[in-house]
Order: structure tokens, then sequence, then C-alpha cells
């Protein structure tokens, strides 16, 4: 189609969580919306099937079931406390039945370019043509398409293979093979695990001592035990958290695991139970960072060598929107910034939903992330005074998202946030502007019969 004025419609680009929390938010609010899906079916990265996704045969839901559901649509009562990628990807095409959210989707369709104009709105450049018509774009692509890579002194003369850890998928690859997985990211412990179990040899790298929580503690799942706490003052936390662990686990630093040079919680947490229990065996050894490669072997910082077949980096991800033009949203280095990660203060009819980390179940971010949109967007119409006081709050001072945390220094940490201090920052931003909080059974209305 085409249109010189914009239509009070908007564009979501991407079909995964995040974009699929947002339609369902915006037809409660009943405002006209498209969504564009550059694969086949809805799912995001929990579809293997979709070309560029990190999922692998192994992979698991990090935050358990019962902290990470969307709001009125919890995972089923059969699900295990921590889902597998199968049932997660299963989980969110029947969240998208459930709202009858198909119809709204175009799939096999990639945005390469989105450039605004304010008479104009926004206009799509895809594989397909041109779209216009759009008055608000959201951004909804997620954070783990585009891998990130460092470069090893002297990796030209490494005789195996390296490869990221977005193109592993199953024991297969290093079935019999001496591999080092690079990184403590979760997706890093967990194909050292895999490693651990088919491996001929599996060390795992890390740059620093990492605190590491097992995935259930006296019974329940260590997310649902966090929460019970979140009442302790920071300091409190921290330290009766870290004398549990001691008491739980003893010495971790025995295993080869350094010290760490953070408190507990100020790092992405890695939840793992298995990590342990190889290192503990001696399936898995762990080793500090890389200092050199040279031929076959790997010598790391404390001197140390090893011969290893491939070299795994689960290193993460680079955080892009890269169909937006230069300027139309600021990053803090390698994360996109905005008020309460969703507003652009100085870009109104853009937003952006997914692209946060944090300590917390992400679906139920999401759902607070969209109702802001669609409340935006509502007042944005209105007009007056109330979206003068909106465009006020969101050009203004930031809220402190870190809840008092000194999170570590580092690229996945930039722009980090505490999930306690946004679910308050949250709510007290939507008290000031009158909207609604996210009560149960809200969405009933919308549900497909």
């Amino acid at each position: 189609m085409s249109s010189t004025q914009p239509n009070n419609r908007v564009c979501i680009v991407g079909g995964g969580p995040a974009g699929l929390a947002t339609a369902r938010a915006l037809l409660l609010a009943g405002i006209e919306f498209h969504i564009f899906e550059k694969h086949s079916a809805v799912g995001g990265i929990w579809d293997p099937t979709n070309p560029g996704s990190p999922m692998y045969e192994s992979a698991h839901f990090i935050s358990s079931k019962t902290m990470s559901g969307y709001y009125d649509y919890p995972m089923p009562d059969d699900y295990p406390d921590y889902p597998s990628n199968k049932e997660i990807l299963a989980y969110i095409r029947g969240f998208c039945e459930a709202y009858d959210l198909r119809k709204h989707l175009q799939f096999d369709t990639q945005i390469d370019e989105a450039l605004y104009e304010k008479d104009r709105g926004w206009t799509l450049k895809t594989n397909h043509g041109t779209r216009e018509g759009y008055r608000w774009l959201v951004a909804a692509n997620g954070v783990t398409w585009y891998p990130k890579s460092p470069k090893f002194d002297g990796e030209e003369t490494f005789t195996g293979k390296i490869m990221h850890s977005v193109n592993y998928q199953n024991r297969d690859q290093i079935a019999g093979k001496r591999v080092l997985i690079v990184g403590a990211g979760n997706s890093g412990v967990d194909i050292a695990c895999d490693a651990a179990s088919s491996a001929e040899q599996a060390t795992i790298s890390l740059r620093r001592g990492y605190h590491i929580l097992p995935k259930h503690l006296f019974g329940m799942p260590v997310d649902v035990f966090g929460a019970q706490s979140e009442w302790m003052p920071l300091r409190i936390q921290q330290f009766t958290t870290a004398i549990m662990l001691r008491i739980l686990l003893g010495d971790i630093r025995k295993l080869g695991l350094g010290k760490p040079d953070h408190r507990i919680l100020e790092s992405h947490p890695i939840i793992n139970s298995q990590l342990l229990h190889y290192l503990q065996h001696g399936d898995l050894k762990a080793k500090p960072d890389i200092e050199k490669i040279e031929g076959e072997e790997v010598v790391f910082k404390d001197g140390t060598r090893a011969g290893f077949d491939i070299i795994i980096l689960a290193t993460g991800y680079d955080r892009r929107i890269p169909y937006l033009q230069d300027g139309a949203i600021t990053y803090d280095k390698v994360q996109p910034k905005g008020f309460l990660q969703v507003f652009q203060p100085d870009h109104p009819e853009l937003f952006i939903n997914g692209f946060i980390e944090t300590n917390g179940g992400a679906y139920k971010f999401f759902d607070q992330m969209a109702q802001m949109i669609a409340q935006g967007i509502c007042t944005q119409i209105k007009g007056g005074s109330k979206w003068k006081k909106l465009q006020s709050i969101v050009q203004g001072k930031e809220p402190n998202l870190t809840g008092g945390v000194r999170y570590v220094d580092s690229d996945r940490h930039r722009g980090y946030t505490n999930a306690k201090a946004y679910n308050k920052a949250a709510k007290k931003f939507r008290k000031t502007m009158g909207w609604p909080e996210l009560d149960p059974g809200m969405f009933d209305s919308l549900r497909s019969r």
C-alpha cells in the first residue's frame, strides 16, 4: 500500500516473545498493528529452524516456569521447573494462537531499512518491496542474532576449528573431540556440560571468577527462593546468600574456578547444577582466560597449556537494530538506551521491547514494556496535557534501575537492569501517568475461543 499520511497504526518488527507481547497489549488497547517476521513461523530464537537462531538441543529456560510466563498466560502445570527449548517454543506458539495474533503477522518478511519522515511516518524497505503508512514502529527483533567473537593472539595458527556458540546444535559436533568452551554465560556452561558428557576432553575458560547458583534451593527453583528474600536490604541479601552457598557448595575454587572479583548478585547469575557436578568428577576442567594460541595448543594466563580440536566461543552477541537510521536511537556502547528501556526521548514514534538484560523472568518484563507502549500511543493520540506530561517524563532523568547493585564492568552488564528496581520504577511511572496496573484477568477478554 502507499500513503502520504501515516495512519494511527503500528508496525512491530519481530514475531518472537517481545513482539507477541506487544501485539497483545496493542490488541487490548484497540490499536491497529502489523507484525513483520523474517522467518516462516513465530518463536524467535526458540525456533531452531529460524536461520541464525542460537538454539541447541540441550537448552532449557534459565529462569523457572513459575517466574517466567506472560501475565494471564502461565506456563502449563505439567511443564518441569525449567522447561526445554521445545516446550518454550510450544508455549510461545500457544500464546500466539490463544490471542489469535497470527492474522496480524506477515511471515518471511525481512526489514532491511526503516525510514521515518514527520509527514509520512515510517517507510519500511523489505524483501517484498516497500510498505508505508505506519505512525509508530516497535523494534522487537531480539538481542541474540549477531555473534560477538574476540580475537586471540596466534589464532591464525590454530590447527583445529574455532566456532561461535551460535553454530552449536548438539553433542554430535563435539563427540570424541578435545573441546574448549570460552565464556561462562548460561549457554557457555550448558555447552561445557554437553562436552563433559560426550567429548574426549572438555575444558571451560573463564575470564573471571563467578558465583554459581544451583537450579534448586531447599526444593524450590532458585529464582522462586530468591523472590522470597527480596524484602531484605541488598547487603544483607548478598551476605546471607553467600554464606548459604558456601555451606551448601563449599569452596568452589578447589575445582579450578577463580575467586570472584565481585559480590554475589553483581553479575548476571550463572544458574547451573551440572557444571559443579562435572568439575567435581573431573569430566570438565576450568581454566583462566586465554593468553595466546600456538598451533593446536592454547596457552592460558596461568601459564598452563593444552591441545584442542575445537574452540567454541560462547562470548555473547552485539545488540543491534540494524534497520534503523543512524541516530534514531542512542546506545550505551552496546546497549540500546531508552526511558525504562522503552521510550526514545527524542523520537516519540519509536519504541523498543526486549532489549533488556535482567535478573528476572523476561516475559513479564516484555508485558510491562508492551503495556507502556500501548498506553503511550493512546496518550499520544489523545494529545493535550497528558501527552505533554508523558513527554516531560521520558525526556527527563532516567530512573536508577540498578537497585543499588554495583554490576561488574562488562559489555553484558552495560545498562543491566535489576528486576526489583525496574518493577518499582515502572509501577511509579504507571501511577504518575494514571495508567492501569497489569491486573490478573485483564487479557481474558482477548482469549480465542
